[in-house]
């Protein structure tokens, strides 16, 4: 019975049946990662022995009819953000390089309430801090369509892996397009959830023990079908457990019946971030295909936001949720770097430090800016029930570590673009708490994938969901990278 590039589901359904062993499909992915991981580095921590015993226990439960779950006897791996109890948990921190965390993340956690099997980390960048993953401590991951190319970050050891049969299941986070850009370089699914409708608690940074919820951060699934990501995120919804008693998620159904009531706006490519032509022609490809299925899509409609105040807001917002983990002195460095800076002095360097020395007051502020925004957008989904645009504006490009990243550059369009220009299309959603679900929209002339965002108003979830349902049977569905398929 086939496993590979299985729904996680459907193969929980069969342990559960009897008609696979865990302790096969276990064995199964253990294989490939020895076969694959080595050419790709995704994979960087295993937990074979304990997974092991938890697979046969597994098999024992099924024997019984005990069910343990939607995910019963299934092993996956988890992005190396997350806690995982008697697991190293690096979150490529050089200091954490030893950290065996008590706890479970909450996320992790809800996985294993449903009978998964943790049986190793997949790679991230520094503090999933880049959109490249790469660390001290475990090296560089390659991507399984061109192993000279990123594989994207901060989800990038996940999104790899899924790619190359190596897990059939992982859970990702998203503060910058961590979630949406490894989907998207690596053509798999992935889902960002709406803003604080997953627990984050366990996440490193800020670390286990930390209550607080970062702002912008967010929790998601990544597979290779969209049934994974439905069942996925109703496994992971939910507050924290201090807020359980008091309040839960119900997510409204999505808001189109048939696809000729389905609304589409696309906002394909913006002077603000030029997308390369190759990206552009996917995304324009995925609009034609719900065109042609009977959904109304309009290519000029847009929310009343400037797309660059926007991006200030959203960088500013960003950088105050990472200063919380930079020392003092950071912080008061960056204060007089703008107490001496050209106050229309609008560099990505100057907004930067803007962020990392926000005051309270000045945050309430941004925040101002930033409610007016999602004003803004709800006005917009009145008329619409989803938005297409990029991931980023470029398919999967040359690793380039260089260590400060306002020195590293892209190509677009024959022009040499600032690399931080990778954030512009993740941060036009996520600074409104917008979910995104990305779905694969095709191959660039070189056979890079590219991904579409399929965006929505907050909460509406499962409207994003629904149109990557659509595409994925109607426009294109997860094909594995050349080599792995076997």
């Amino acid at each position: 019975m086939q496993i590979l590039y299985r729904s996680a589901f459907e193969l929980a359904q069969d342990i559960k049946a009897g008609h696979l062993s865990s302790v096969r499909v276990l064995e199964f992915f253990l294989d490939r990662i020895e076969r694959f991981n080595g050419d790709l580095n995704a994979v960087v921590a295993l937990d074979v022995e304990r997974a092991r015993e938890r697979a046969v226990a597994a098999d024992a439960a099924a024997a019984r009819d005990q069910d343990w779950g939607p995910l019963h006897g299934v092993p996956l791996t988890i992005k190396d953000a997350y806690c995982t109890a008697g697991l190293v948990t690096v979150g490529g921190i050089p200091d954490c390089r030893d950290n065996i965390p008590a706890t479970n993340a909450d996320a992790v956690q809800r996985y294993i309430d449903a009978g998964a099997i943790v049986f190793g980390k997949t790679n991230v960048p520094f503090m999933s801090a880049d959109l490249q993953t790469f660390n001290e401590v475990y090296g560089v991951t390659n991507n399984p369509w061109n192993t000279a190319r990123t594989c994207g970050g901060s989800s990038g050891g996940a999104a790899a892996a899924l790619a190359a049969g190596l897990t059939p299941l992982e859970v990702g986070s998203d503060i910058g397009g961590s979630i949406r850009s490894p989907s998207h370089f690596n053509g798999v699914f992935g889902h960002k959830s709406s803003f604080g409708i997953i627990s984050h608690a366990g996440h490193l940074p800020p670390g286990e023990g930390v209550l607080s919820q970062p702002d912008l951060s967010v929790v998601g699934p990544l597979a290779t079908c969209v049934d994974d990501l439905e069942h996925a995120l109703d496994l992971l919804l939910g507050p924290s457990t201090s807020d359980a008693p008091a309040w839960q998620v119900n997510l409204p159904p999505p808001s189109f019946r048939e696809t000729g009531g389905l609304r589409v706006a696309v906002w394909a490519d913006d002077p603000f971030c030029p997308v390369d032509s190759e990206v552009l022609r996917c995304i324009n490809s995925v609009a034609g295909t719900l065109q042609h299925l009977g959904a109304r899509v309009d290519l000029e409609a847009r929310p009343e936001i400037d797309p660059e105040a926007n991006y200030r807001n959203y960088v500013q917002l960003l950088t105050a949720v990472m200063a919380g983990t930079m020392p003092d002195s950071v912080r008061e460095m960056a204060a007089e770097v703008v107490a001496a800076a050209d106050p229309a002095d609008d560099s990505d360097f100057l907004q930067q430090m803007r962020g990392v020395a926000l005051s309270h007051s000045a945050w309430q502020r941004e925040n101002e800016i930033r409610l007016h925004t999602r004003a803004a957008w709800s006005r917009f989904f009145e008329d619409f029930d989803v938005l297409l645009c990029p991931c980023v504006h470029v398919p999967a490009f040359p690793h380039d570590h260089t260590p400060d990243m306002l020195q590293r550059t892209l190509q677009v369009k024959g022009a040499e673009r600032p690399y931080i220009e990778l954030l512009r299309w993740a941060g036009l959603t996520i600074n409104a708490y917008l979910p995104a679900t990305v779905v694969p929209a095709g191959l660039t002339l070189d056979g890079l994938p590219v991904g579409v965002q399929v965006v929505s108003r907050y909460l509406g979830d499962r409207t994003t969901l629904a149109v990557a349902r659509l595409l994925e049977r109607h426009h294109r569905a997860f094909t594995a990278p050349p080599g792995y398929a076997q």
